[in-house]
């Protein structure tokens, strides 16, 4: 469910942490948890979770969890690239998101992604490209290798319904408006 101002202050009471702080708090954890993996699983989980809400938005901007998660998309940890590329796919359709998205390089790291042996990864990077690509980057993410990559997830419905479906998707917004 989303939130709005409202609901936000009956959920979290007078005494309760506003949101904008705890958000800062699980930035900060996440910086000072320099080797613990598992604690950087977790609270990238946690901001991505926030990431599907247009209340937070501002919010994440404001802390720069967009390039946070970006970040987490060139780590080797599969755990932390997956939940990074969760959060991205989770706020990414809002153009000002996507914009930052965009500006700090992640487009290519998403296509990277389409490659993930972790099938949520997959997911999450398809998802990410269907509404990253518009007008001023087309060319960057509609590349005859992406394209074809699409094509095979559309095909493999018997091995993927999630891929096929999603393919399927990107494939009848962009192909066909490219065509």
């Amino acid at each position: 469910m989303f939130t709005n101002e409202r609901r936000q202050e009956e959920r979290t009471g007078r005494s309760g942490t506003p949101r904008l702080q705890y958000l800062q708090e699980l930035v900060s954890q996440f910086q000072n948890t320099a080797d613990d993996e598992e604690t950087k699983e977790k609270i990238v989980a946690n901001l991505a979770n926030f990431a599907y809400d247009p209340y937070n938005y501002t919010f994440l901007r404001q802390l720069n969890v967009l390039e946070l998660f970006v970040d987490c998309i060139t780590e080797p940890n599969e755990k932390l690239v997956e939940f990074g590329l969760g959060g991205i796919c989770n706020c990414c359709a809002d153009p000002a998101n996507a914009i930052i998205i965009t500006q700090c390089g992640g487009i290519p790291l998403v296509i990277q992604c389409l490659s993930s042996p972790v099938r949520n990864t997959v997911n999450y990077a398809i998802g990410s490209l269907y509404y990253l690509c518009n007008a001023s980057n087309k060319g960057e993410i509609m590349k005859p290798e992406v394209v074809d990559v699409m094509k095979r997830y559309a095909a493999a419905e018997e091995v993927s319904v999630s891929f096929s479906n999603l393919a399927k998707a990107f494939l009848d917004k962009h192909v066909s408006e490219t065509a």
